[in-house]
């Protein structure tokens, strides 16, 4: 399953126990499980499926003879390529929102909140196995208020529920699973279950509820204070000062995979964050270890087949130490920083590879990630073609199908590829020998080899898009874009490729229209024409970055002024006037939420809060009004400036 690293929990809770351990549960009788909905709901429901045509394939296994879906619910309703899979599950699923908590309190039912996002390959089986499966969306139905919610959209919900399972289960990851409250308090949580351990603990959950629901609601109110009690411990900081950075990187350093690149042991995440701090510190003080380090971690992933060697672009870990074997998925974020951390190591190196590399992974958004709008996708799966990574393997005979024989004994010969394959009996194609060593072996000129391998992937490519496609999410999220927009405005400029910055003002400018419905205003999701959620802190941030790169590269002002008008939007709307910082989201009187949590920690990708930072030492650096420096100065440094890099 898609996991982090948990937290060490100092207590054990006994509900949890005493849900897992349950005795087999009697069976349940399967039955339609359907759900009966008001007229009025209905009739939008109906309304929702009519509309998405003809040529519409609902994604479930429950089919009425005619090939329509036997089951709808409201995620039909939604902007959420993750929601929209559920759309058709025999599970009444609600969204994210009051409706479904009023209604869990009207009926005195506890909550069953699942969530996960539309690439998540162990989302997709759970789905399979327990939210297709009539008999536990029979129970689901009956005892709880279902919840799906997409970790996408809605990042700050799962970082709150994400605390309570890791302290309550000693890690966390998607799936995540949890029961409720009706007012949105855990009682109990963890990630992917198989069908009989869900079914138990949904049953002995039920039973608990109905015969201790004030023990329940006095355990869920340990939870939340427990997970209220670790957010604000996450926001603690000291002042960020040269002493916390040299002990940062001492650190980082030390845990540097000095054989095969990266950080620590698999699964191993590229870590852009941590990359970009080795580079920055390098460019700031000629640090050569810090340098060597990150150039040593990109070269060892371009060559990987964490890097796909055919399409360019990046997919989003690798499962050993060697980037050779990856989680198939791809994520526009990743391809936003990665190509920013190899662009910076050019700069600083002036080697051409890491150019090329920036290119390849550029043109793999333009080409395959980018909406006819202008706009860019969110990710595609890992699975295509009822396997993991079948899109993207080869055979020997594949190859030899695909090429001329000379370019295929070539392909073989410089991806490593064997009969035997090393996934699955097929290949992932990589680059077990460095490129100038190769073309040395080979008695040609490197740039000579350069050239025929790229028409040797052109050639692959074309092929490979002849076979069934990962499924790709289409939504276009604010902050993802804002990440892009600022990758390919740097690029742009540093490469002397207008290409790149026409597509990044392209996009900045589909956001402006569509995103912002009001001056000072964002929405988060952009979907089939329809703008949705409110914008979290992180929306704000990244864009207001990629408006402050498009400014340098193009001069412009048009760029600087909406940049500025978002920064005040940001600091109006999320800072926290008592305990300092800004929250992730808004608050919201009609949903309960255990805690308004803020974000901190590099990840994945940059906290919120540091993005915030930069857009604010930004404008401070560009305009003269001292209100963007005193607010810089008033954020608490990151915590936890190495953060878990997944």
């Amino acid at each position: 399953m898609t996991t982090r690293p948990g937290r060490r929990t100092t207590a054990t809770l006994a509900l949890t126990l005493a849900l897992l351990s349950a005795t087999q549960p009697e069976a349940v009788e399967s039955t339609e499980a359907i759900a009966t909905h008001p007229p009025a709901l209905q009739q939008r429901l109906d309304a929702a499926l009519a509309a998405k045509g003809s040529d519409y394939a609902p994604r479930t296994e429950h089919l009425k003879p005619d090939g329509q879906p036997r089951f709808t619910n409201r995620l039909i309703l939604e902007d959420s390529p993750y929601l929209l899979q559920h759309a058709h599950n025999p599970v009444d699923w609600y969204p994210w929102g009051p409706e479904a908590f009023e209604q869990a309190r009207r009926e005195n039912k506890l909550i069953f909140l699942s969530i996960g996002y539309s690439t998540c390959h162990w989302c997709h089986v759970m789905e399979r196995e327990s939210f297709e499966d009539l008999a536990i969306a029979e129970l689901l139905n009956e005892h709880f208020i279902a919840i799906k919610v997409d970790r996408e959209v809605h990042p700050d919900v799962d970082q709150t529920y994400m605390t309570a399972v890791e302290l309550l289960a000693g890690r966390g990851g998607w799936p995540m699973s949890s029961i409720l409250t009706p007012d949105g308090d855990t009682i109990d949580g963890g990630t992917y279950f198989p069908p009989a351990e869900f079914t138990r603990l949904l049953e002995r959950a039920r039973d608990l509820w109905q015969a201790q629901p004030d023990a329940l609601r006095a355990q869920a109110e340990r939870v939340a204070r427990a997970v209220s009690r670790a957010l604000d411990t996450q926001g603690q900081a000291a002042a960020l000062d040269d002493a916390i950075i040299d002990r940062a990187l001492a650190e980082l350093l030390a845990r540097h995979d000095e054989l095969q690149g990266g950080f620590g042991l698999a699964p191993k995440f590229p870590q852009e964050p941590r990359l970009g701090l080795l580079l920055d510190q390098a460019l700031r003080t000629g640090d050569d270890a810090a340098l060597a380090a990150a150039i040593f971690t990109l070269k060892r992933m371009a060559r990987g087949g964490i890097h796909d060697q055919v399409g360019g672009g990046f997919h989003r870990y690798a499962i050993d130490n060697d980037w050779l074997v990856p989680h198939f998925e791809k994520m526009l974020y990743n391809q936003a920083q990665l190509a920013q951390v190899y662009l910076a190591g050019w700069r600083l190196t002036a080697d051409p590879n890491l150019a090329r590399v920036t290119r390849r992974t550029l043109d793999y958004v333009l080409r395959d990630m980018t909406s006819p709008e202008g706009g860019f996708y969110s990710a595609t799966d890992a699975d295509s073609d009822g396997d993991e990574g079948r899109f993207f393997l080869w055979t020997p005979a594949e190859l030899r199908a695909a090429l001329p024989a000379e370019d295929a004994d070539l392909a073989i010969r410089f991806h490593g590829v064997t009969e035997t394959g090393n996934f699955e009996g097929r290949n992932i194609l990589h680059v077990p020998v460095a490129l100038d060593a190769f073309a040395a072996a080979e008695g040609v000129a490197p740039a000579d080899l350069q050239q025929q391998l790229a028409q040797i992937h052109e050639t692959l490519y074309q092929v490979r898009e002849e076979r069934p496609h990962p499924h790709r999410d289409e939504k276009i999220l604010t902050a993802w874009n804002g990440m892009m927009i600022s990758a390919l405005a740097e690029a742009g400029a540093a490469l002397e490729e207008p290409r790149y910055l026409a597509a990044a003002e392209r996009a900045a400018d589909l956001l402006w229209a569509e995103a912002r419905p009001a001056p000072g205003q964002l929405t988060r999701v952009y979907l089939d024409g329809r703008a949705s959620q409110p914008a979290l802190l992180e929306d704000y941030a990244f864009l207001g970055a990629g408006l402050i790169a498009l400014y340098d590269a193009s001069a412009d002002p048009r760029w600087l002024e909406r940049a500025r008008e978002l920064t005040d939007a940001l600091w109006s709307r999320f800072a926290d006037p008592e305990g300092g910082g800004l929250f992730m989201g808004e608050a919201s009187t009609d949903t309960p939420l255990m805690a308004r949590p803020k974000d901190l920690s590099d990840g994945a990708m940059p906290s919120a809060t540091s993005a915030a930072l930069h857009l604010l030492a930004a404008l401070d650096q560009r305009t003269d009004d001292l209100r963007y420096g005193q607010r810089a100065g008033a954020l608490p440094a990151i915590p936890a400036i190495l953060g878990d890099g997944s």
